[in-house]
């Protein structure tokens, strides 16, 4: 599938997922399924994992939960709240132990994995921070880096020990776990709350206590947050001492070994999910070994060394009343199609993706057609198969458009130089801001959260403005007729204040954040984060297309020869070199800030060549960006030192030699970190 297509169906899961997520957290509003939220935010996450270009700051990977509620007081977790990523099939388990193993560069047979297998309880996540024994804090998720004071709540659950004198508790400890009603309790809330999660969450966000004490609410403790003292080697002897302290913990909980085993007990448990008391949605693997665990680390906002085993997915069957084709900034053009509402697993169902032109032809699904829909991890489901039988006789297939529905330009399929086939979708040719539709898009993303982040001027205020004739071009933002927007319907004298001031404000903008926003092709944030690092001044970005000088860039870990063709066909366009010139002379955009700490490999670059004994490759770059360092991709005077393992390839050692770069061998480098070998 194409880059862009999958960032633009990216895009949009993130879009629905936070509006849920705002309904849910701030309004306790449940517009779709428990499961359907779930799968939802594990599914933008798992993408996230397969795939290294989609970084998004409103992302579930980097943003758990939502902003805390301004009812109840804001506390920083010590230790964020992560989410984890999502496996469906044996192949997925397979993926995720294979990953493990190369990480820590060990073969299956030299490390036996044991795992805790968790039923995943589909409740609310809760922290509660002990000192002395004593339960002194209690907090939601919130948005996972800060959550909110909902100790008083938290009290009122007869679950949760409020003293601890066991003599091996540690001395301080973040004990967390779920917070969820029992299904045969639930049966007396019902007409109040939509599902048990609702009510849940409804129950702990009363502002008096008294209240949450008349729900009868329940908690599972399963994992830790930061801790001092604590003196357990493993998750399972954890889950032991949590049970032996007085917490309840799950009686499903095992400790496994191989992914054959874990697929014996996933189904075993899949079949009596029904019979619990308790909604489960799947079971949390756990790497057992604590020191294996801190090894692995962490991927953007979630562990290596955790995955949860959603369960199969519910599937429905509607009838496509029509095919729509939405067209996205980068100009992909992704059908979706309209059906007839139909209720799976209890959420009401009214539209399909269909994905591309070739998912179209290859199941040759047609309006009029009775499909079959999946939900299984999708923001909007997707159709599996067509009855035929049903279909009519006078049925024709789909011509995807040849002309792009919003400004006529011819649609084309780009050539793949990396897969040498054709792109699977078809997108708009037009270039810039000449599209309608992708202009629209371009602006959304702009003044997106990771890009120009400007309060109170979301996408429905780009739509709004764009039908008005307000904004055409991203430098219309800095020049709005404030005085017509006053006298327009909803608003007023103070929330055009309170919007001219979020414009002003955003007219100084970090130089990453600035590349981000111009929505080039094929740069996320963390490529723009790239760029910014090692241009430094943006004076040298606005002069990159003047001296032709991107192979500067292909130094640059990361940044390959699609990122560098885009820069270069942005700067090509008129209608963005034009934007990029207003904008120029309407911002400030600052100079790339140096965030390295005073690592013991600060200043230093370094380049691996060879396999190195008993670490990766991608655990050796870790280790060098973690301690201050930075890693390079080619042999250059930008080069410090050249580390060299098993095998290594003669011809960047040769040239190292003859440019006088310090090359050094795995000892020598861990020795430069403190570390032995």
């Amino acid at each position: 599938m194409n880059k862009d297509l999958i960032k633009k169906k990216h895009q949009k899961k993130i879009k629905l997922y936070n509006y849920y997520n705002k309904k849910y957290y701030n309004e306790n509003v449940s517009e779709i399924a428990d499961s359907e939220f779930d799968e939802l935010k594990k599914q933008i996450i798992d993408e996230e994992n397969k795939y290294n270009f989609l970084k998004n700051k409103n992302s579930p990977s980097l943003n758990v939960g939502f902003k805390p509620s301004k009812n109840f007081k804001k506390v920083f977790h010590k230790i964020p709240m992560l989410s984890l990523a999502n496996a469906f099939t044996h192949e997925d388990l397979l993926n995720f132990e294979k990953k493990i193993l190369n990480f820590l560069n060990k073969k299956k047979e030299e490390l036996k994995l044991k795992y805790s297998a968790e039923p995943k309880i589909d409740g609310i996540s809760a922290s509660l921070v002990y000192k002395n024994g004593k339960l002194i804090t209690g907090l939601s998720r919130g948005d996972g880096k800060e959550g909110e004071d909902i100790t008083e709540n938290l009290k009122t659950i007869k679950d949760i020990p409020q003293v601890i004198s066991a003599k091996d508790f540690p001395n301080e400890i973040d004990i967390r776990g779920e917070v969820f009603i029992q299904n045969s309790d639930f049966e007396k809330l019902k007409d109040k709350f939509a599902n048990p999660r609702n009510a849940a969450s409804g129950s702990l966000r009363q502002k008096n206590s008294e209240d949450t004490k008349k729900i009868p609410l329940k908690f599972i403790a399963y994992t830790f947050g930061f801790e001092k003292g604590m003196k357990i080697q493993n998750q399972s002897d954890f889950l032991k001492k949590l049970n032996e302290w007085g917490f309840k913990i799950n009686h499903l909980n095992k400790l496994i070994d191989g992914t054959e085993n874990l697929m014996e007990n996933y189904y075993a448990i899949e079949k009596i999910r029904t019979d619990l008391d308790f909604d489960i949605d799947g079971i949390v693997y756990k790497i057992n070994d604590f020191k294996i665990q801190n090894r692995l680390g962490f991927v953007a906002n979630a562990p290596r060394w955790a995955i949860a085993h959603k369960f199969s997915a519910n599937k429905g069957v509607s009838k496509i009343i029509d095919i729509d084709i939405q067209i996205g900034r980068t100009g992909a053009l992704t059908p979706v199609a309209k059906v007839n509402p139909v209720n799976i697993g209890g959420v009401v169902v009214s539209n399909a993706t269909l994905h591309n032109e070739d998912e179209i032809k290859r199941k040759d699904i047609r309006v009029g057609d009775t499909v079959e829909i999946e939900r299984a991890g999708d923001v909007i489901p997707h159709i599996t198969s067509v009855n035929f039988k049903k279909r009519d006789k006078k049925s024709i297939k789909f011509i995807f458009p040849l002309k792009c529905p919003s400004c006529g330009s011819k649609t084309i399929k780009e050539y793949n130089l990396i897969t040498k086939k054709e792109d699977a979708v078809r997108r708009c040719s037009s270039e810039g801001f000449e599209c309608e539709k992708v202009a629209i898009e371009k602006i959304k993303h702009f003044v997106s959260k990771e890009a120009f982040n400007i309060d109170g001027f979301g996408k429905k205020i780009v739509e709004k403005f764009w039908k008005l004739k307000l904004i055409k071009l991203p430098q219309d933002i800095f020049k709005l007729n404030y005085n017509k927007i006053e006298n327009m319907d909803g608003w007023g004298k103070q929330s055009v204040k309170n919007l001219e001031y979020s414009i002003n404000l955003r007219k100084n903008i970090s130089f990453e954040r600035f590349i981000y926003a111009l929505g080039i092709r094929h740069i996320g944030f963390e490529n723009a984060k790239l760029i910014s690092k090692n241009l430094k001044s943006p004076k040298k970005f606005f002069n990159l297309s003047k001296s032709n000088n991107f192979d500067e860039l292909l130094n640059l870990d990361g940044i390959g020869e699609t990122q560098i063709n885009s820069i270069k066909n942005f700067f090509l366009n008129k209608t963005n070199s034009d934007v990029l010139n207003d904008l120029i002379n309407i911002l400030s955009v600052k100079d790339s800030i140096e965030t390295k700490k005073n690592g013991p490999l600060k200043n230093k670059t370094f380049m691996l060549t060879g396999k190195l004994d008993g670490i990766s490759r991608a655990e050796a770059k870790s280790l060098i960006e973690q301690n201050s360092g930075s890693i390079i991709s080619n042999v250059s005077k930008k080069l410090d030192y050249l580390i060299i393992g098993e095998k290594p390839t003669k011809r960047k050692i040769e040239t190292a030699k003859e440019m006088n770069i310090k090359i050094l061998n795995q000892k020598e480098w861990l020795l430069m970190l403190n570390k032995t070998s």
